[in-house]
């Protein structure tokens, strides 16, 4: 099972920069180099957090104090793109980050949330920008709050917004499930599915195994 989400609470990193591609929400390394000993928190964004000996940036927005302890990111349009790399998502997670809203995502980004727990949140320009404007001051004056359950995501105005999500995938995220796990709830209406149609095409169950019929 993955990690479930149902509701979240706190500050919210506006970073509104574009085309951010997974591989800098979470530097590749050589294959063989990684610390055991390393934080998992600091795998995120990484290469503009610290500088080549390690040392914070303290100009870069993650390591101010009103956003350390983030829960949120409000980011630009293409949020997660280029490699299909689940580091992406899994740093965020790592950081504390569980909720990623943009205009739009990379879709294997996208997709991979679902396996880790984190909730993606699409809304229109607009609506980004204006989120992105109140997250501004950062915890404690800043907190948002997002809510599952009711499909809701509340500002720190108290501006309530509806989570746009497929109905499989809200239901994926609430109880914990990956794909196979979700596809398995339904093994019951596959089993007579496959009794109906092989009643009514009888010939498609009746190829041999390792057949060439066809």
């Amino acid at each position: 099972m993955t990690t479930s989400f149902t509701t979240l609470s706190g500050a919210a990193v506006p970073y509104l920069e574009e085309n951010v591609s997974t591989n800098v929400i979470s530097v590749q390394k050589p294959h063989g180099s990684e610390d055991a000993n390393a934080d998992p928190r600091d795998e995120l964004f990484s290469g503009l957090r610290f500088d080549a000996s390690g040392r914070e940036n303290p100009d870069f927005i993650f390591n101010r104090p009103e956003f350390r302890d983030a829960k949120f990111i409000v980011a630009g349009a293409n949020f997660g793109c280029a490699s299909s790399r689940e580091n992406a998502v899994t740093a965020l997670s790592a950081f504390g980050i569980r909720c990623v809203i943009a205009p739009s995502m990379g879709d294997i980004f996208f997709n991979n949330c679902f396996k880790f727990g984190v909730l993606p949140i699409i809304l229109p320009q607009d609506d980004v920008l204006a989120l992105a404007a109140e997250a501004s001051p950062g915890e404690p004056a800043a907190i948002f709050s997002a809510d599952l359950a009711a499909s809701e995501l509340v500002s720190p105005s108290g501006r309530k917004l509806a989570i746009p999500l497929p109905a499989f995938r809200r239901q994926q995220l609430l109880e914990g499930l990956n794909e196979v796990e979700l596809t398995l709830r339904r093994a019951d209406e596959i089993t007579a599915f496959h009794q109906t149609a092989e009643g009514q095409q009888p010939w498609i169950y009746d190829l041999a195994p390792g057949s060439n019929a066809g």
